[in-house]
């Protein structure tokens, strides 16, 4: 069974609630479809249903935002909130009757959905603005980070061709402490969605010393300050990533290293690397990257890719019902 079946397998046995925002998006309403046709998870659609008629989505639930008795309801929550950072109610009425990303997290908030998918039609920044502030980091979680999962046809990498890539939408230019995180958040990812051991390279462009420079420093640090609170978690850095994946490489670069070359979940120093990387991947290597799939929010909300495709956005449907699950 592939990743994405393996997905639609877990989120049909016990079913979420998932609202979608981007109902003007036609990639969205095909993706709705067959989510619905699957049966892979209940959707909440915002729009008036009569607007839709074009579509197979008699099984999906339609929420208006101007529906002035749930508004209402939801803007006095949504003030409750945020009244400590200068919100007033008309503002919070005004915001959600006019943006439906904002909407949308405020019914996750309020429990009438489990999860939301958007950022077909919207920035990243615009899909977790409302997530952080309305729903905030989970209790567990010191940082929000971003993970892809990469389903690639070269199944001698990563777990029979699956890897997770961190962090390629979220942190610029994360710390070492930042770091270290976003590696113990992507290896908890990996069991929950994956499955199986994760196995986690800190990569660099150097391996062992090969080379000096304060971003080297950074990765060794890093590295350092999981394996300080997490003894038996298996994770080495610096690594280069040929040094990470490749078991020839391994034993000439990183003889020593109990990672090194079959490494499973790849930690990025930076936004830049990670986000050219996952990308490289995915062109040029024939590979299917799902997400933006966040890790860290209260529950869970997942971004896509503005090139995505309807079949993405079906994927990152089924995994945000399995992160509902595992919350």
């Amino acid at each position: 069974m592939n990743f994405l079946d393996k997905m639609k397998s877990m989120a049909k046995q016990n079913k979420k609630t998932i609202v979608l925002p981007e109902t003007s998006d036609v990639r969205t309403l095909k993706a709705a479809e067959i989510i619905l046709a699957e049966n892979i998870a209940d959707l909440i659609l915002i729009g008036k249903q009569e607007n839709f008629s074009d579509y197979n989505l008699s099984t999906a639930k339609f929420i208006e935002q101007k529906d002035d008795e749930l508004l209402n309801d939801l803007s006095n929550k949504f003030y409750e909130l945020r009244k400590n950072k200068g919100m007033t109610p008309e503002k919070a009425h005004e915001i959600l009757l006019n943006d439906s990303l904002y909407f949308s997290v405020m019914l996750v908030k309020d429990g009438l959905a489990d999860g939301m998918v958007a950022g077909a039609i919207n920035s990243t920044a615009n899909v977790l603005r409302p997530s952080l502030q309305i729903l905030k980091t989970a209790p567990s979680a010191k940082l929000v980070s971003a993970i892809f999962v990469m389903v690639t046809p070269t199944t001698q990498f990563g777990y029979d061709g699956t890897l997770i890539f961190a962090d390629c939408a979220i942190n610029q230019n994360p710390s070492a402490l930042e770091l270290s995180e976003i590696a113990k958040s992507s290896a908890e990812s990996f069991r929950n969605l994956i499955g199986g051991e994760p196995i986690v390279a800190m990569l660099s462009h150097s391996t062992k010393g090969s080379a000096k420079h304060s971003d080297v420093d950074k990765v060794i640090e890093a590295t350092k300050l999981v394996k300080d609170s997490n003894p038996n978690f298996l994770i080495d850095g610096e690594l280069q990533l040929d040094a990470a994946i490749v078991d020839s490489v391994a034993k000439i670069k990183a003889k020593d290293s109990n990672v090194a070359g079959k490494a499973n979940v790849l930690i990025f120093p930076d936004l830049d690397a990670g986000n050219i990387g996952y990308k490289l991947v995915q062109r040029f290597g024939d590979a299917q990257a799902f997400g933006p799939i966040t890790q860290g929010i209260a529950k869970p909300v997942n971004d896509l890719s503005r090139g995505c495709s309807a079949e993405d956005i079906v994927g990152v449907v089924a995994i945000t019902c399995v992160q509902a699950q595992k919350n």
